[in-house]
């Protein structure tokens, strides 16, 4: 009983216990926030199911230079900057499922829970962004 006890105490292993704690509570705190958070992520193919069969609402919070270089097909344009001041023109949209994404899907989670605190039932975020729709080889609209 005294070893375990002796290991944990030594001053050169507590540097070691230290970094196990830190890595494990990386590892669990992505599975934390997902079930305590109302926003749903996404996956392509979860999404294109969505699409197919939910008449989403797609919801690109890139800035306007980046919407400008490709988006997904029948997307509304509301940068995450403009977000709170536009959100008025989402007000028709509450009924029907939203999916923010943005280029890689940092900014979109921030946009999704914004919505789902403005009323917003069912939102979700594009894991991965435009960046995970383009590499599935999904369609995407250019232009302006």
């Amino acid at each position: 009983m005294i070893l375990p006890m002796k290991f944990l105490l030594d001053p050169q292993n507590l540097m070691l216990l230290g970094a196990c704690v830190v890595s494990g509570a990386m590892l669990v705190w992505p599975l934390i926030r997902d079930r305590a958070s109302s926003v749903k992520s996404l996956s392509t193919i979860g999404a294109t199911r969505l699409i197919n069969s939910g008449n989403p609402v797609l919801l690109d919070v890139r800035e306007t230079a980046e919407y400008q270089g490709g988006r997904l097909p029948n997307a509304i344009h509301i940068p995450l900057s403009q977000l709170k001041e536009r959100a008025g023109e989402l007000a028709k949209y509450t009924g029907r499922p939203v999916v923010a994404y943005c280029e890689r899907g940092q900014r979109s989670r921030s946009a999704a829970s914004s919505l789902a605190g403005a009323g917003f039932t069912d939102v979700y975020e594009l894991a991965g962004g435009i960046r995970a729709w383009k590499e599935a080889g999904l369609p995407v609209e250019s232009g302006t």
